[in-house]
């Protein structure tokens, strides 16, 4: 947590060729960026003068870093990633088969996977991939990734064409879609290995 009276030992200077002084808060603590010919005054002054941004900003990551960390007790083993496996198999094949006909398409066979790093996909051939983790999260995330999976079936690619599908036939898309970026991570780190 930084201190009040920030001190040149509280924050990363980074000198460049650029035309203003800024500051931000990430991963990697916090950082001035100021141009060459800025003075150490000139800094001080500017750091002084954003103390409380800085310091709130500081609070807010190391919150949302806290939040995040997955303790053992929250990983999930091997047989809770079977289970949810096994609950996916039950539930995801229903919602596919009422999506298909809203969206006006076929597909092919549905697979439940537990990935890494996506929620589902299509294949060209219509062939279905979802993370069992969807379980986890909220039906109308589910909702949302099957019926974006499906408008793949009509448009192989991420155009206006193919989001105009997706939230015509479900309108609150992107409510769902942000659920899941902004929490998904959190879910995907629960996998063991």
């Amino acid at each position: 947590m930084v201190q009040r009276g920030l001190s040149p030992a509280d924050y990363q200077l980074i000198r460049s060729r650029r035309k203003t002084l800024s500051v931000e808060v990430g991963r990697r603590g916090v950082l001035v960026r100021a141009p060459l010919h800025a003075s150490d005054a000139e800094i001080r002054s500017f750091v002084d003068g954003h103390e409380g941004w800085i310091r709130k900003h500081v609070e807010e990551y190391e919150k949302k870093i806290r939040e995040t960390e997955i303790r053992p007790a929250d990983r999930l083993s091997t047989r809770d990633l079977h289970d949810l496996a096994e609950q996916a198999l039950k539930i995801i094949p229903e919602r596919v088969a009422y999506y298909a006909p809203k969206v006006g398409v076929t597909y092919g066979r549905i697979t439940i996977r537990n990935q890494k790093t996506r929620w589902g996909s299509c294949s060209a051939c219509g062939n279905l991939n979802f993370n069992c983790l969807l379980m986890l999260a909220p039906p109308q995330v589910l909702d949302s990734v099957i019926v974006h999976e499906l408008c793949h079936r009509k448009e192989m690619n991420h155009s206006r064409r193919f989001y105009d599908e997706v939230l015509r036939v479900f309108p609150d898309y992107w409510k769902w879609h942000g659920w899941l970026k902004e929490n998904g991570p959190g879910l995907l780190r629960r996998m063991t290995g």
